[in-house]
């Protein structure tokens, strides 16, 4: 059996509908199955059975003989949440309570980090492990991730392989329960269809232009080759970046979408939001050497490939 939880979130369906092309079919999908707007990720996969995220750790501790790899991507993703006891329980607490399970049962390990660890960028955008320590990141949820990362790092005990993946600006299909959280894609997206244009947010940084601010914008079908990857090759336990190595404008990703949707384009400059103007990142940028050198030489989707994959099989489908 292949656990994956998150399984009903956004790259977690994406990873289960791979694993069914690849014909594994014997999974466990972990997740909180209460909110009914995700069931439309899940309903037509084929899986073992559904586990509640709170019910999942004792069911592990009973049927771990059972499992053969473990996905762990579920987890509080809301950058925007500012309340760090949501996140030390959901994302520090249960991926440690995990962790042990998998290093006691020898089980192999696949976890999500993110690259809101890197914050404003001031250590760069390695993967080296010897500056997870030394990273600052702009917002809880981005410090829990961090946390646990060096939590990882400090651990005697371990599965027997592992593998943390920094996911930067992911954008694709399974992303509509997401609300404010979704991509910039989904958004544009549905404004450019409403009302005829996009508002994107107006630099506050000096030397930027509105629009200008860039991120490692990576299609969410490029993840979870990536993860599915991994999960065949075990090719070195260690943190690893998760990104194209190409950061893109906001304007350029906007443009896309316009142009994806055959609409002219119009876009207007609107305030960052008071709530998270001082902690948004202007610059992102995946170093992505120490996952080729493990030997992934897939080329990734260009921002225009994706966003026109996105848009026109799926937002407008």
């Amino acid at each position: 059996m292949i656990v994956i939880t998150g399984a009903a979130g956004f790259i977690g369906s994406n990873l289960v509908n791979l694993l069914n092309r690849e014909g594994l079919k014997d999974l466990i999908l972990v997740d909180s199955f209460t909110d009914k707007a995700k069931e439309r990720n899940y309903r037509s996969s084929v899986y073992h059975s559904l586990t509640d995220r709170d019910e999942f750790i004792s069911w592990l501790e009973k049927n771990h003989s059972k499992i053969e790899f473990i996905f762990h991507l579920g987890a509080r993703t809301n950058t925007a949440e500012f309340n760090m006891s949501i996140f030390e329980k959901l994302n520090l607490g249960y991926s440690k309570q995990l962790w042990v399970l998998c290093a006691r049962y020898s089980i192999p390990l696949i976890y999500a980090s993110s690259a809101a660890t890197y914050g404003a960028g001031e250590s760069g955008y390695s993967d080296d492990h010897n500056i997870i320590g030394s990273l600052k990141p702009l917002n809880p949820y981005g410090e829990s991730k961090n946390e646990f990362d060096k939590w990882v790092l400090e651990s005697e005990d371990r599965p027997p392989f592992w593998a943390g993946f920094k996911f930067f600006n992911v954008y694709g299909p399974g992303e509509y329960h997401k609300g404010r959280m979704a991509s910039v894609v989904f958004h544009a997206f549905n404004q450019i269809r409403e009302t005829g244009k996009m508002k994107l947010f107006r630099s506050h940084k000096p030397g930027i232009a509105d629009g200008g601010q860039r991120r490692d914008f990576i299609y969410v079908a490029d993840v979870v080759r990536v993860l599915h990857w991994m999960f065949r090759n075990k090719s070195g336990s260690g943190i690893y970046n998760l990104g194209t190595g190409k950061a893109r404008s906001f304007l350029d990703l906007t443009l896309s979408t316009f142009k994806a949707a055959e609409i002219k384009d119009d876009i207007e400059f609107i305030d960052t939001p008071a709530d998270i103007r001082d902690k948004y990142q202007y610059f992102t940028e995946a170093r992505m050497d120490k996952l080729r050198n493990a030997g992934y030489t897939d080329p990734f989707y260009s921002l225009e490939e994706g966003v026109t994959e996105y848009v026109k099989d799926y937002l407008m489908a």
